[in-house]
């Protein structure tokens, strides 16, 4: 039996070693090198050896890479930091928390001119032990700017730039402290030419506010200290005021007589309806010899809201050396142009061709859409502009369609079409904004300086306005106390 089953092996080799010869003939090429490197040297690993009744079946290599990888999994999780960071509100011993209490952050005016916001509030450690040790307590407001098409993708240093804007330290050293709340003020004045907070496809501005409280090792209990991170988003926003007066645009549109006069707004705001009104003159041409007058027909007005998005997404110092120059910046520009708002009309104007020249006068309405993306964002940006290149403006395009016509001298009414139409567009550039409220900027609701407080008390009058000598007595009528006090004093009849 024994030389049987040897038999049978050594066959069973044959056969195996027949079939392998005949996959290796098929792909020689490519591995021609493995198959001699098999045959002229000796293998240290233990899956390899010279009789393929001992080889490793392909599962059993899998699995014990498998094993392999299980094995040195916790080694490539370990953490050589010498804080552990935590949440605030899954600490035992202490939480962080804020209160804002300044208004709303409002950029009042334009970059040139607005003097920026005040943002102050206090930040709170609440201790709940009896007594804790803070190594330190520390804060910054920065702005995040994210590039969403950066300059190199899939690298963080090129989609991400942060920029301090301030930073406090109130605990620079180990400090006991009791059980309770512990407030520390903060304060800052945002300058009127930093961007207010936007969201574009292409980038956005975040105003981020960050604290780090390190709590003790020692008040803890364990090897090393405590990280407590705050964050939260400021939202900054700026109110460019309206102007006084309506703009005025006159638009020609050659080779005919037809002039187009338009009266608007030029700052809008996001969530209210908007108004332009538009007036079209030289609409009729006389024929004086044929006694024929030539229409242009108002058939269909388009109003589109355009937002225009420019930025240069900068490159970071490794991508530097092989980006391009746009400007003064090492990057890629970037450029994206969105409707936000559109409306067709086919009516809703008023014609009239009785007169000499003829004229459509309307006012329409337009707003921006309050759609929302996928993500439940608002698919718009109000005006903003940076100094690294960043802008958002907006401008209203009216697209007209006329059509030519002809009708006898004195009856517009029976006009024929000719066939012939135009399409007259016009730009008008205006500013979206957001709403002010009540709210004004931080410098006109200060109290006085002490250089507007005059050297000396308001003098008093030499003479008294009154004369209290012409005044008629009065005579004081007796309290309910008094009037009761006398009822009892009165003797009683028996």
């Amino acid at each position: 039996m024994p030389h049987l089953v040897s038999s049978f092996l050594r066959s069973s080799s044959g056969n195996i070693t027949h079939i392998k010869n005949a996959a290796r003939s098929r792909t020689a090429s490519r591995n021609a090198s493995c198959e001699s490197s098999r045959n002229n040297s000796v293998s240290g690993s233990p899956y390899e050896s010279d009789a393929d009744e001992h080889a490793v079946k392909p599962h059993d290599l899998i699995e014990a890479v498998k094993k392999h990888h299980k094995l040195s999994l916790p080694f490539g999780r370990s953490s050589t930091s010498p804080v552990r960071e935590l949440n605030p509100a899954s600490c035992s011993v202490a939480a962080v928390d804020w209160s804002i209490e300044s208004p709303p952050i409002i950029f009042h005016g334009t970059r040139e001119d607005s003097t920026g916001a005040i943002v102050s509030g206090q930040i709170f450690l609440d201790i709940k032990d009896d007594v804790v040790e803070m190594d330190s307590f520390k804060a910054n407001l920065s702005i995040h700017t994210t590039y969403k098409r950066p300059c190199q993708s899939h690298c963080a240093d090129c989609q991400n730039k942060i920029t301090e804007v301030q930073a406090w330290v109130f605990l620079d050293h180990a400090t006991k402290l009791h059980r309770g709340k512990h407030a520390f003020p903060f304060s800052a004045l945002l300058n009127g030419e930093l961007p207010a907070s936007t969201n574009t496809p292409l980038v956005s501005i975040a105003y981020e506010f960050k604290a780090v409280a390190q709590v003790s090792r020692h008040a803890t209990g364990t090897t090393m200290p405590i990280q407590l991170k705050f964050d939260r988003t400021l939202l900054v926003k700026r109110s460019v005021p309206e102007p006084l007066f309506p703009h005025h645009s006159v638009r020609v549109f050659p080779p005919t007589n037809i002039k187009a006069s338009a009266d608007y707004i030029s700052v809008v705001h996001p969530t209210s309806t908007n108004k332009l009104t538009l007036k079209l003159d030289g609409l009729m041409t006389h024929n004086e010899k044929v006694k024929t007058v030539d229409l242009w027909k108002l058939k269909k007005v388009t109003w589109k809201l355009e937002e225009t998005i420019k930025t240069v997404a900068p490159a970071c110092e490794r991508h530097a050396p092989t980006a391009s120059t746009v400007g003064d910046v090492k990057g890629t520009a970037r450029n994206e142009v969105r409707v936000i708002g559109e409306k067709q009309l086919h009516e809703g104007w008023k014609s009239d061709y009785t007169g000499h020249d003829g004229s459509v006068d309307m006012e329409l309405d337009y707003s921006v859409s309050q759609a929302r993306n996928h993500a439940g964002e608002l698919k718009y940006a109000c005006d903003t502009k940076t100094a690294d290149g960043t802008e958002v403006s907006h401008s209203l395009l009216l697209e007209l369609i006329v059509s030519k016509e002809y009708a006898p001298e004195g009856k517009a009414h029976q006009a024929t079409p000719t066939g012939t139409g135009r399409i007259l567009r016009m730009h008008f550039g205006v500013v979206l904004t957001e709403h002010s409220g009540l709210g004004v900027s931080w410098d006109n609701e200060s109290p006085p300086i002490y250089e507007d407080v005059p050297p000396s008390p308001p003098a008093y009058p030499l003479e008294s306005p009154v004369d209290y000598q012409d005044l008629e007595p009065l005579y004081a009528r007796p309290s309910s106390i008094d009037a009761s006090a006398s009822d009892e004093e009165e003797p009683t009849s028996s």
